[in-house]
């Protein structure tokens, strides 16, 4: 079965449960296809990623386990975001304390959440999406720290400081493929990001 989604806001407003059992029923029935995401009020389809960003994505963690073994990196956790219009967004990786998710579901609370990162897809909803949606949320949620991998721009965006009232980061950090980036508190380490220009096509 084709799992399709409303990419325009609702006419009805969808609720969270709604959203949660028509994301349950996409993952069962769609051989991982898509993943479902809920932002700003609407279905978000995510497709699934390409070789390149998963291999981002594993460069990423072992990175962050080199710096802070202590820590734990999941890829495409579900969060729950209460505080932005109660949406479900999965992030492409999430640093958090170890065993942070355990016994939490597929939607998890993303109060002890140190770090979301998003890398671009190659899809016409990653400007939307990626670059303005998810860190608006990630910052109303409260989260210290997001990472935007931008493989269209060759960019590292490192967003800091949240204010969770305004919904927005207050600091943004922008580098380019090949800069020592460095991830303020609560991550407090500099990723080396040369070999990001491998992984670009």
């Amino acid at each position: 079965m084709t799992v399709m989604a409303e990419r325009t806001p609702q006419t009805s407003p969808l609720s969270v449960e709604e959203f949660e059992r028509i994301a349950d029923f996409a993952a069962k029935d769609s051989d991982n296809a898509v993943k479902l995401e809920f932002i700003d009020g609407r279905i978000e389809v995510k497709d699934v990623p390409d070789g390149d960003h998963g291999t981002i994505v594993t460069w990423l963690i072992r990175r962050c386990m080199q710096h802070r073994p202590e820590l734990d990196v999941y890829a495409d956790q579900g969060l729950r975001g209460e505080s932005y219009r109660r949406g479900r967004a999965r992030p492409d990786a999430v640093l958090v304390p170890e065993a942070y998710f355990a016994g939490h579901g597929e939607w998890a609370d993303p109060d002890g959440v140190l770090m979301t990162v998003e890398i671009t897809s190659h899809d016409s909803d990653t400007d939307r999406r990626d670059r303005k949606e998810k860190p608006l949320a990630y910052a109303a949620a409260g989260i210290p720290v997001h990472l935007l991998i931008d493989r269209d721009e060759g960019t590292l965006i490192v967003h800091s400081n949240p204010d969770a009232e305004a919904g927005r980061y207050q600091d943004i950090h922008i580098a380019k493929f090949g800069d020592s980036v460095h991830l303020p508190d609560p991550v407090s380490f500099a990723l080396e990001t040369e070999r990001l220009r491998d992984f670009v096509r």
